[in-house]
């Protein structure tokens, strides 16, 4: 379905504090303005446009409008410099810019580095409302469907623009694959209350966003994350679908008790989470606090597979990501490209029956996610092992894979143990160069709110896990830090720590 299709008075987005509503019939005419202005300056089926935007209802219109358009949406990673947001506007061929009225100075600057781009509008300036008012809201006959084509968010390297090929058909009856997907997995529809408190220029986000919208139910924007601001906002709006990565998770469970226990989170159905693997203790003390409605799918921006597990069969599986099916089979392979049997830890390839996406214009990085022998066989360069029931559990990314004195170290598994410490509000592992050994495991480590950082803390959680795990999985070392580089899905950038 699509917006048109719904009551236009229903509420299609409203921001987590109630002050702003977007209706459905809102949401429906001005997609179609914004459309009919996007064509009048010249874009078709096949172009790019760019948003430059922070977590605003106006966002949808925009989405909608490119779904509708044939175009592809590229949202921009508003956190960067005007340079690297630059860089993917340049790289993604954007033909117009529409920039949020809070970054109307990073996009003057994003517009005069990017000469492409030759339209440039303003949600707070005054030239997107004036192209609204000055185009159509007349539905043409012929709405082809676009898609988004979104940046990997660069943790081991300059971002990677994740090209799919355009869909066929007419929006209003050609739904996307995230649709397809997850409709009937999560139960979207009319009813659906859905609390989105990650920022909208990453995949997820966006695309279930768009699903929502695309279902008849209501989008609760929070503009950024905040523990306890999101189980006010679960209270608040009566939530039945959201969200979230395990680092929400664990900032939830370390809010003081009585903070925990103010908010009535009753309401909530299925509370999804995704793009980082959670710590098993972790998504426990979670099912204990908001009961069984805990649902997780492992998959990236480049869509090539997914798994899915739910509350139950988690249970059954703790530390599992779920099995394949629904899109693309599981495949783990060793170096060599050899499958391997359950059990044994390999790269996690998805085998499909066509190229399920490019990077744009980078051949070389698309023929590296290849399998050395299947062309449709693709990897983003997870770690992982099968059961004997296909069961996927991830172990990390190979690109974070730890070797000392020649044995695997996986940082995942350190990292999870740590950040259950008291005194631990974030931790990242990496390997750091050794003489002897080749690299040593070295811990950085964000303190908690109260926590002394300093040499007795450091001893404190080698000892810690030095009880927990193997010995030689102990970090050498820890680091204190004031704040991790993650993205604000959850993602370490590990590549900013390397010494």
């Amino acid at each position: 379905m699509y917006p048109g299709a719904y009551e236009p008075a229903r509420p299609a987005v409203v921001t987590a504090d109630g002050n702003t509503t977007l209706t459905y019939g809102e949401l429906e005419e001005n997609s179609l303005r914004l459309a009919d202005h996007l064509r009048a300056a010249g874009l078709g089926r096949g172009d790019h446009l760019a948003l430059l935007s922070g977590n605003e209802p106006r966002v949808m219109e925009v989405y909608w409008a490119a779904m509708r358009s044939g175009l592809y949406l590229t949202a921009v990673n508003h956190h960067l410099t005007a340079e690297e947001a630059a860089y993917i506007v340049r790289d993604c061929g954007a033909g117009a810019l529409i920039v949020s009225g809070s970054l109307s100075e990073l996009g003057a600057k994003v517009a005069e580095l990017a000469p492409d781009v030759t339209h440039l509008l303003g949600f707070d300036d005054g030239t997107y409302d004036t192209a609204l008012r000055t185009a159509s809201a007349e539905p043409p006959d012929v709405q082809p469907r676009g898609t988004d084509m979104l940046y990997s968010s660069g943790t081991t390297g300059r971002p990677k623009g994740v090209e799919p090929a355009l869909p066929d058909g007419d929006v209003r009856t050609e739904p996307s694959t995230v649709q397809l997907l997850f409709q009937p997995m999560y139960g979207f529809d009319e009813e659906t209350v859905y609390l989105c408190p990650a920022p909208l220029y990453h995949a997820a986000p966006l695309r279930f966003c768009g699903t929502i919208t695309a279902t008849g139910g209501t989008v609760v924007l929070m503009n950024s994350f905040d523990a306890q601001g999101a189980l006010a906002a679960i209270e608040r709006h009566r939530v039945t679908h959201s969200q979230w990565v395990p680092t929400m998770f664990v900032r939830m469970l370390k809010l003081p008790a009585e903070a925990r226990e103010r908010y009535d989170t009753s309401s909530m159905k299925v509370a999804v989470h995704a793009a980082a693997p959670c710590p098993v203790e972790v998504k426990r003390r979670m099912m204990e606090w908001w009961g069984p409605v805990l649902y997780e799918y492992y998959s990236s921006t480049e869509g090539n597979g997914i798994t899915f597990i739910g509350p139950d069969e988690w249970l059954r599986k703790p530390g599992s990501v779920g099995r394949a099916g629904l899109l693309g089979e599981l495949r783990i392979c060793d170096e060599e490209g050899k499958v391997l049997p359950p059990g044994e830890t390999g790269t996690v390839y998805f085998e499909r029956e066509e190229l399920p996406f490019r990077y744009h214009r980078d051949e070389g990085r698309t023929r590296e996610a290849q399998h050395p022998d299947h062309a449709t066989w693709t990897t983003t360069g997870d770690i992982g092992h099968v059961d004997e029931d296909g069961y996927l559990f991830l172990t990390d990314r190979k690109a974070f894979m730890i070797i000392s004195g020649g044995v695997n170290i996986y940082p995942q598994e350190i990292e999870d143990c740590l950040v259950l410490h008291p005194a631990v509000a974030d931790v990242a592992v990496i390997g750091v160069p050794d003489e002897e050994m080749g690299e040593s495991v070295r811990a950085y480590v964000q303190p908690s709110e109260g926590a002394l950082p300093g040499p007795e803390l450091a001893d404190d959680l080698i000892a810690y896990v030095r009880d927990r795990m193997a010995h030689y999985k102990v970090p050498r070392g820890v680091e204190f830090v004031r704040e991790l580089p993650r993205t604000p899905t959850g993602k370490l950038a590990k590549g900013r720590l390397r010494p």
